[in-house]
């Protein structure tokens, strides 16, 4: 028989779930319930007689607000609306058009080129940016009219695209990772490092499907005819385009890898470079400037009201027991400890068609990242191997928010069964890497060792 604060933690996390379906905000379905089953464990306490170590009392909301105010005073979370406003000021900055224009000119004569095109200045756009939404749109609006004049298949652009976008979220500098730093109380410098590794061989794994359907099925992507001879200028004009988001990188992740600087400060770092290279492109005005700070609050209010829906979520379910209760419903799984783990990461991989990986990183990693870590693995690595699973969220139907970003911006003629059947086969090599990742340990943990040591 379950005792009663089991059955409260599996009734809160079940009204969670079912509460998502419903298409009511996020935020308000994590607060509402907090106060909800505090109020409830406050009855059984005070007039129920539930006298259980796990039971709640008033004192709970003097907690809400003690964490509340902690994660709102957390210096590193100040890192996020300054990456965000680097995201959107980049997207802006007229960078990415002059890549698409020449990378396009210079590996478009190849069979698969403008595919493998996209997905570099994905690679590039990922670690000047962190934000899944302004890659896949600007992605999108940059090169779907040109694959599909070049008679590349819907599905197959729409793959290419909607993946490409995603990699912002694991390649850092990631606003993802910056979260699950702070869930965990580990450092971002070492997510970053760790994460660098597994987001490029990501990025190629998606350039060698890509060069391989090419040769195995022409059709899918025809070459274009219309292309200039290579030349000593058109090279010079290619790396003169990748020089300055070139830069940004080196300016943002060097300081941080360094040791320079700390991530929030580096931050800062990118967000004036971004605006630097606006006005050198001559794109900046303070109408654009005052439109990117606009997006930027949404986006950073956004995350930051579901940052305090969790926060209070979190308090409830774990006064209730609810980490005792899932620690010891992994470990009676009669399966070995790398067993567990691999169950958390389908678990993972299941919530991404339901859930935003926001949601999944504030509830469900700080509950299994201490049951890992008790099973003896390192915690650096899980949180890669959980960031990859997670990646999978943006492509998986029906929650996918890349699937949607593209479906707004695509031309009239993609349909949205395009974009499902295109995303296919990168959600498969998503599940590769996560696999390579799992049994290849240092794929992850070489890089920060050699910088930082144990």
């Amino acid at each position: 028989m379950f005792e009663t604060y089991e059955i409260l933690v599996m009734a809160m996390l079940g009204s969670f779930i079912a509460l998502i379906f419903t298409g009511f905000p996020v935020a308000w379905i994590l607060a509402g319930l907090a106060v909800v089953f505090s109020c409830v464990g406050i009855i059984g306490y005070e007039y129920l007689d539930w006298d259980t170590y796990y039971m709640t009392n008033w004192r709970i909301y003097g907690t809400f607000v003690q964490r509340i105010y902690a994660q709102m005073s957390n210096w590193v979370l100040v890192a996020l609306p300054m990456f965000i406003f680097m995201g959107l000021m980049l997207e802006r900055s007229g960078v990415a058009e002059k890549l698409m224009v020449n990378f396009v000119r210079l590996f478009g004569r190849f069979r698969g080129g403008l595919g493998v095109s996209v997905i570099l200045i994905g690679i590039l756009f990922a670690a000047s940016t962190g934000i899944v939404g302004a890659s896949v749109v600007l992605l999108a609006m940059l090169s779907m009219p040109v694959m599909l004049q070049q008679n590349y298949s819907k599905s197959f652009a729409s793959g290419i695209v909607a993946s490409s976008g995603t990699l912002g979220i694991l390649i850092p500098p990631s606003i993802m990772l910056i979260i699950m730093a702070d869930q965990l109380s580990l450092s971002v410098g070492n997510l970053f490092m760790g994460a660098l590794i597994p987001g490029l061989m990501l990025g190629f794994l998606y350039i060698a499907y890509v060069i391989s359907s090419a040769f195995l099925n022409p059709k899918s992507c025809e070459l274009p005819t219309d292309l200039p001879p290579v030349t000593w200028g058109l090279i010079k004009e290619t790396l003169l385009a990748v020089l300055p988001p070139l830069g940004l990188i080196l300016a943002v992740l060097g300081s941080i890898f360094l040791g320079i600087v700390s991530p929030t400060e580096a931050a800062g770092v990118g967000a004036l470079g971004a605006t630097l290279l606006a006005i050198v492109n001559k794109r900046f005005s303070f109408e654009m400037l005052a439109d990117v700070c606009r997006r930027t609050t949404v986006t950073t209010s956004f995350v930051f009201g579901i940052f305090l829906g969790a926060t209070a979520f979190a308090v409830v379910l774990r006064t209730l027991g609810g980490d005792e209760f899932i620690s010891e419903m992994l470990q009676s799984i009669p399966l070995s400890a790398a067993g567990i783990v691999i169950v958390i990461l389908l678990i993972t991989f299941v919530a991404g068609f339901f859930l935003d990986w926001l949601e999944i990183s504030l509830i469900l990693l700080p509950l299994v990242g201490p049951v890992v870590v008790e099973l003896g693995f390192d915690l650096v690595w899980f949180v890669i191997l959980f960031a990859l699973a997670l990646q999978t969220s943006f492509l998986t139907p029906p929650v996918g928010f890349s699937l949607f970003y593209l479906k707004g911006v695509a031309p009239p003629n993609v349909t949205t069964l395009d974009i499902y059947k295109g995303v296919i086969p990168f959600i498969l090599i998503q599940l590769l890497a996560v696999s390579l990742v799992f049994y290849f340990p240092d794929i992850v943990l070489w890089l920060p060792q050699s910088m930082y040591g144990n």
